[in-house]
C-alpha cells in the first residue's frame, strides 16, 4: 500500500513539473517571438536610415557633422540588436540623432518639398509606431513570463530548470519620445 503511496507522490510531483517546465516554455517562446517583431521594425528602422542621409546629403553639404552622427548611431544600433538590455540605449541614441537630422531638414526648403524626403519621413513615423506597439508588446511577455517564473510555486523549479530572467526592452526615460515630423 506505501509503495503506491509513494509511486502517486513521484507521478504527482512528476506531473507538476512537466505543467510548470511547459507553461515556462510557452511563456519564454512568447517573449521571444515578441521580440523577433521588435527586431524586424528595427531593422526596417536601420534600413531607412541611410536611405534618408543618401537623399539629404547633397543638399545638407555643410552639415556634415550631423550626417556622421547619425549614421554612427545607426551602426551601433545595428550592433547591439538582438540583446534588449543594449539595444534600448543604442535606439535611444538614433532616436536623439535621427530628430536631430529631421530638425535640420525642416530648415531647408529644397528638401521640405522632396518628395523623397516626405515618403522617407512618413515611413520612419510608421516605423516608430510599428516599434512602440511591438515593445509594448514584448515588455509585456516579457513580464508575464518573470511574473510566471518568479510566482509560487514554479519558482521552486524555474532556476533549476534552466529558466532565467529575460530583459525588458527599455529606453532612457528622456529618449522615449517617438521623433516629430512636419509633413507639408
Amino acid at each position: 500500500m506505501s509503495f503506491w503511496i509513494v509511486i502517486g507522490i513521484l507521478v504527482a510531483i512528476g506531473a507538476w513539473l512537466i505543467g510548470v517546465y511547459n507553461g515556462l516554455v510557452g511563456s519564454r517562446n512568447q517573449g521571444q517571438t515578441a521580440w523577433s517583431q521588435i527586431d524586424v521594425q528595427l531593422k526596417r528602422r536601420h534600413d531607412l536610415i541611410p536611405n534618408l542621409v543618401q537623399v539629404v546629403k547633397d543638399a545638407m553639404g555643410y552639415e556634415q557633422e550631423t550626417l556622421i552622427k547619425v549614421i554612427q548611431a545607426r551602426n551601433a544600433a545595428v550592433a547591439a540588436s538582438g540583446n534588449p538590455a543594449q539595444a534600448g540605449p543604442a535606439e535611444a541614441a538614433l532616436t536623439v540623432a535621427t530628430r536631430g537630422l529631421l530638425g535640420l531638414v525642416e530648415s531647408y526648403p529644397q528638401l521640405k518639398a522632396n518628395e523623397n524626403v516626405k515618403q522617407l519621413q512618413e515611413e520612419l513615423t510608421t516605423t516608430e509606431n510599428k516599434i512602440a506597439f511591438a515593445r509594448q508588446f514584448y515588455n509585456d511577455s516579457v513580464n508575464n513570463y518573470n511574473t510566471r517564473r518568479q510566482s509560487f510555486p514554479a519558482v521552486l523549479a524555474a532556476a533549476s530548470l534552466g529558466f532565467g530572467p529575460m530583459d525588458l526592452f527599455t529606453m532612457p526615460e528622456t529618449e522615449k519620445e517617438v521623433p516629430k515630423v512636419a509633413l507639408r
